[in-house]
């Protein structure tokens, strides 16, 4: 952990949700006040509705962070919104690439993730045959093993996967050629003859990206599966026995939280470092 480090980081956020109620937001937020607590650290930070009302931050924050969020990857193609989100996205990289000392970094989750993919061609997006969500096993690639954003975890960790769509068959030569490593697949399903998914990238030394929600806390996860309506969706999507199975996962705390103690945190602890050393 960064211990006594009395610097200002400024954070944004970028809230992909459209206007969609969600247990994200808070995540972050909650995340980034125990850090912020942990670390003594002067941390502010301000949420930019990128979808709703087509808000993005400018390059005087330290730290990006941007949400999950409800759709279709595919379809805000060319939207005006997107093309401000992507073009956000350049202009930090090329800050990066000309500035020597102090970078921006950036943590990508869930919509965005399947967005970047798409932005850097980087697999096939598609629609699951049927929506996952619940608490389930993450594994670490050959490259991620080594990751540090996932040091302290175990291989396999357990984390939040809620999505319809998903990003299948990489290309791997294209993650060559631009310098990104995969480092997290989802489970393995000998039993089903389909491609695993990808679920974590580190796109380059500053930027990650996953397609779980480490920033989910398991309490209001239960929260949201014991409400009537989540239950009736989940049991007529997997079967009650998958209901319950995601309920008894939830209820093992420590290894939840674990995940959402650790990945963001240790994000942070390598953008505070930065700072620190420039």
């Amino acid at each position: 952990m960064v211990k006594e480090v009395k610097k200002t980081l400024k954070v944004a956020i970028l809230d992909l949700y459209d206007g969609v109620e969600n247990e994200g937001m808070s995540g972050f937020t909650e995340i980034l006040n125990r850090y912020k607590t942990n670390n003594h650290l002067d941390l502010s930070i301000d949420v930019f509705d990128v979808r709703k009302k087509t808000e993005v931050p400018g390059l005087h924050y330290d730290v990006y962070i941007s949400s999950g969020g409800p759709g279709s990857p595919l379809d805000s193609e060319g939207t005006e919104w997107e093309k401000k989100y992507f073009n956000l996205i350049d202009k930090l990289e090329d800050f990066n690439l000309g500035n020597q000392a102090q970078k921006k970094y950036g943590f990508f989750v869930c919509h965005s993730f399947q967005l970047l993919c798409r932005k850097y061609k980087l697999g096939e997006i598609n629609m699951r045959r049927s929506a996952s969500f619940g608490v389930l096993p993450v594994h670490k690639t050959a490259e991620g093993i080594n990751e540090p954003i996932f040091a302290g975890l175990d291989d396999p960790f357990l984390a939040l996967d809620s999505r319809l769509w998903q990003v299948i068959n990489p290309d791997m030569k294209k993650f060559e050629e631009l310098g990104m490593k995969l480092v997290a697949l989802e489970k393995e399903r000998p039993h089903v003859d389909l491609p695993r998914a990808l679920m974590a990238i580190r796109l380059n030394d500053y930027f990650f990206t996953t397609q779980f929600h480490p920033e989910a806390n398991p309490t209001a996860i239960k929260g949201l599966l014991l409400k009537e309506e989540k239950k009736k969706e989940v049991v007529f999507e997997h079967g009650i026995d998958k209901y319950n199975e995601m309920l008894a996962r939830i209820d093992d705390v420590d290894k939840i939280m674990l995940t959402q103690q650790t990945i963001i945190p240790n994000f942070l602890d390598q953008a505070v470092l930065n700072l620190h050393q420039a």
